[in-house]
């Protein structure tokens, strides 16, 4: 062993002991860093190795769900316009800022699919709903027969996320989806394929679209992933765009919402917002919505959903007895526009949104998948009535 240098010699060569280690610092600085991307066998190496994959950014094409795209925002994938900003409360604004039912769509023939995106909220998840319903990205794409299938989700760990979303692709050029976070809002966000691989941007059908107006259940509480919410599931059996105004805990049918409402050439407007609502809200607030939007919209479809029962109603009368009053403040409004001579308006019972033995919610409240599907079934009746009636 060789003997321990001196406090002194040790002071003396210090100047070459830190050339050694700048060097050191230098040759590991300039040496390429370490692969640690997925090998997809079927495309023959590491193809999310730097310069192997083609990012196409979504904004020079479009997302479907993104209203007022004519208009000036705060941020391209922000729900709202601008203008929106104090004339909404500041707890919708500030939801609005979610991309919850934003879909981008895209024509491949890759064998592998990946994505990057940046999201607004560092937190991924939530209690009641996870990180890949909350953040993450939902892919979709048509079958032979040009149904929409599940193909493969994004499971964000951190709020920079770059991905290989799916790879060993059955050859073949088919259209894809790819659904945006629920509860979180997205920077920026690109699709990636190999070198070699066709890609087309497909910029959002020019088809009015169905506008949803709700709660946290419109939002998409608390779907496993964003492929899942309702508004979602319904937007692929109808196979038409969908905007979601789901407003986490202020679905409240207010005005400075319908004002933004009539600059909207939709399908037919669906409005949800019951569970955020009390009977005396309901009466007091239904009616003038529903008027407001006929007096720019004369024949376009309204739809009035009554609030789901939580799932445990069964068992407290409190709930129950809440439900009951709610549903009636809602009939009665509509009862009232009937009369008054208000066209094309239709009606959805709230007591089978979820199903009546318990299972369709995570918390009493949310649907969990189960329910949501359930919800689209039980809507779905109802909103090709009101698509194919006379306009």
């Amino acid at each position: 062993m060789g003997s321990a240098l001196t406090g002194d010699t040790a002071m003396a060569r210090l100047p070459d002991i830190l050339t050694v280690l700048a060097c050191a610092v230098a040759c590991a600085a300039a040496a390429p860093p370490a692969d640690t991307t997925k090998h997809d066998p079927t495309m023959g190496g590491n193809q999310a190795a730097k310069g192997r994959i083609e990012w196409h950014d979504v904004t020079r094409w479009g997302v479907e769900g993104r209203a007022w795209a004519d208009q000036e925002r705060k941020r391209w994938f922000d729900r709202l316009p601008a203008k929106a900003e104090g004339k909404v409360t500041a707890a919708v604004w500030s939801l609005s800022r979610d991309s919850a039912g934003m879909m981008v769509r895209f024509r491949t023939d890759a064998r592998a699919i990946h994505a990057r995106y940046l999201t607004l909220k560092p937190n991924l998840a939530m209690p009641h709903m996870t990180a890949t319903g909350v953040s993450g990205l939902d892919l979709y794409a048509r079958d032979d027969s040009g149904r929409w299938r599940w193909v493969q989700a994004v499971k964000p760990t951190k709020p920079d996320v770059q991905a290989e979303i799916v790879s060993g692709l059955a050859p073949g050029l088919r259209e894809y989806a790819a659904y945006l976070p629920l509860y979180n809002g997205v920077e920026r966000l690109e699709i990636g394929v190999p070198p070699g691989a066709k890609f087309d941007g497909l910029p959002p059908r020019a088809n009015k679209p169905l506008v949803f107006y709700g709660t946290s259940i419109t939002h998409g509480a608390s779907a496993s992933r964003p492929g899942m919410v309702h508004t979602a599931i319904l937007g692929r059996r109808l196979d038409m765009p969908v905007v979601n105004l789901g407003f986490s805990g202020n679905g409240k049918m207010d005005a400075a919402v319908g004002e933004l409402l009539r600059e909207v050439d939709a399908a037919a407007f669906v409005i949800d917002c019951l569970p955020n609502m009390g009977p005396a809200d309901v009466t007091a607030k239904c009616a003038p919505l529903v008027r407001q939007l006929r007096a720019k919209w004369p024949s376009t479809p309204i739809v009035l959903v009554e609030d789901r029962r939580y799932t445990n109603s069964w068992i407290t009368p409190a709930k129950a007895k809440f439900h009951d009053e709610n549903h009636a403040a809602l009939k009665a409004a509509f009862d009232t526009l009937v009369k008054e001579g208000v066209q094309n308006l239709h009606y959805i019972p709230g007591d089978v949104l979820l199903g009546v033995d318990g299972d369709g919610a995570t918390d009493g409240s949310h649907p969990n998948d189960l329910g949501f599907v359930r919800q689209a079934d039980a809507m779905e009746p109802v909103l090709r009535k009101a698509l194919e009636s006379p306009k």
